[in-house]
């Protein structure tokens, strides 16, 4: 097998100096170039090109990530002041949360996109490719884009690096550098309209020096305790430092404790909060094939019988959270949108990585879910859209995750469970996993294997071993899920052939 990889990303994620995902299979995507007849042929422009690429993928790999926080924007305003403010070229929707935030976001870069306009789509982490997470029209950027964004930037990464030094001040940091990369790719395109979505927090996150038309909040939980706080109303204090005034806030269903201390900050800064379950909600649902059928509610109107491609209830709050967000963006007041520019947008809506289908037969499943929260929905989907007699998980969760929370709410629905590793350097061993494992799911369900290739086979084995007929997409009952991290969703999709989305 090939290494797991030589750099890690923004959350500690490893992957290798050529911007992609290394799964736990060996990738060369360089491969010598040859002729029809079977003749290697000299190196030419599309070798350049992707050495060019890995080699500024791994300058900035060579980056603090961003979990190295260093709570200050002073540098990166300093930077984009540099660079003439590319971030307030364009129109902003920026959202922060802590589970939906990636799904949210594409289904309303789809919205306006169908509107016939041009959009950027910044998000992170990626789950295969680096340029995932800087999307123009709907599309991640080329590799040659990305060296040009690096172009750039870079000559005001060195200024504020420099002068950072002097200060005694670190570098610009990974994730800051990348954020620099996207504001200036989406102004140099034009774009109309960009959708950034925070890495981590609010306040102090490097993407909060946009001033956004739209601030959305998606559901807040615990999560990432270590730098964002101890308690629901630290953490919901930093995801509402995005709020700010001459918004309109967007803010998906909340706890008690959360959504007091974001109708607060909305108070102070004195904007119009869109509140779900008060102003939009999901009026109906019903599954459908390959997704749903629903009805969603918003303060301009009922928008009836909309098919979307995604499974789960939470997906459905999504999209209504999503429908709301372009209402307030592209609507006039009270308004609403055309329903036939909504019902093409959902029709084509995608969330790489969460409850995706791999593999028909046997039905394998990928999802991203990485705290108890998301892990609870991700049960529910599946216990809800799939016909499945026998379903064993393949799990690894990095080590700072309330990982017996994880495992707790994917028990009652998997039969088996194979704990393994992913490519990241933060994940738990697998040994220790099991542990845990064993307390939530008893000794004989649960099994351990390593790599990620030979588990997801032994997951197979256990699954269609004892699987009725009939039942789920494969036809054979019998179904494999992925989860416990976005880093493993990943990994699997490398594995399984699935490319950059």
């Amino acid at each position: 097998m090939g290494p797991l990889g030589d750099g890690t990303d923004d959350t500690g994620e490893a992957f290798g100096t050529d911007g992609m995902r290394r799964g736990r299979v060996p990738q060369d995507h360089r491969s010598p170039r040859v002729s029809t007849e079977g003749r290697l042929l000299p190196a030419g422009p599309v070798e350049e090109e992707d050495d060019r690429f890995a080699d500024v993928v791994a300058q900035i790999l060579d980056r603090n990530p961003e979990h190295r926080i260093h709570p200050t924007l002073d540098r990166v305003r300093e930077a984009c002041g540099l660079l003439g403010d590319p971030q307030l070229a364009y129109r902003v929707v920026h959202l922060a949360g802590t589970n939906g935030k990636t799904s949210t976001a594409r289904m309303v870069e789809r919205l306006v996109r169908e509107h016939d306009l041009r959009t950027g789509r910044f998000t992170s982490p990626h789950l295969v490719d680096i340029t995932e997470r800087i999307s123009i029209d709907g599309e991640p950027i080329t590799h040659a884009a990305f060296v040009r964004a690096w172009d750039d930037v870079e000559p005001v990464v060195t200024i504020v690096d420099e002068r950072a030094a002097e200060r005694g001040e670190p570098r610009l940091s990974f994730f800051e550098v990348l954020t620099l990369m996207a504001f200036a790719a989406f102004a140099d395109t034009p774009v109309d309209v960009a959708v950034v979505e925070t890495g981590l927090g609010g306040t102090w996150d490097t993407t909060n020096v946009v001033q956004p038309d739209v601030a959305v909040v998606t559901p807040v939980s615990m999560d990432h305790e270590t730098w964002l706080g101890s308690t629901l109303e630290e953490i919901a204090g930093q995801k509402a430092g995005i709020i700010k005034h001459g918004s309109t806030v967007v803010l998906g269903k909340q706890e008690e404790e959360a959504g007091a201390v974001l109708l607060a900050k909305a108070a102070a800064e004195r904007v119009t909060v869109v509140r779900e379950g008060f102003d939009f909600g999901v009026e109906e649902r019903a599954l459908a094939v390959g997704g749903q059928q629903v009805s969603l509610r918003t303060r301009g109107g009922l928008y009836s019988d909309v098919f979307l491609p995604l499974h789960g209830a939470h997906q459905a709050e999504n999209a209504a959270v999503a429908l709301s967000t372009a209402e307030a963006l592209l609507a006039l007041p009270g308004g609403t949108l055309s329903p036939g520019l909504v019902e093409a947008a959902f029709a084509d809506a995608s969330s790489p990585g969460r409850l995706e289908v791999l593999r028909t037969s046997p039905l394998i499943l990928a999802d991203a879910a990485h705290n108890p929260a998301g892990a609870q929905a991700l049960a529910a989907a599946i216990a809800e859209a799939f016909t499945l007699s026998r379903l064993v998980g393949v799990v690894a969760v990095m080590a700072d995750k309330d990982v017996e929370g994880v495992l707790q709410a994917l028990e009652p629905v998997l039969a088996e469970v194979v704990v393994t590793r992913s490519s990241s350097t933060r994940g738990m061993e697998p040994s220790e996993l099991a542990e845990l494992a064993e307390d939530v799911f008893g000794e004989d369900r649960v099994h351990v294997v390593e790599r990620l290739d030979e588990a997801i086979a032994t997951a197979v084995d256990l699954a269609e071993a004892e699987a009725g007929a009939g039942g789920g997409i494969g036809g054979s009952g019998a179904g494999v899920v992925v989860a416990g991290s976005v880093v493993l969703a990943g990994d699997a999709r490398a594995l399984l052939g699935k490319g950059k989305q």
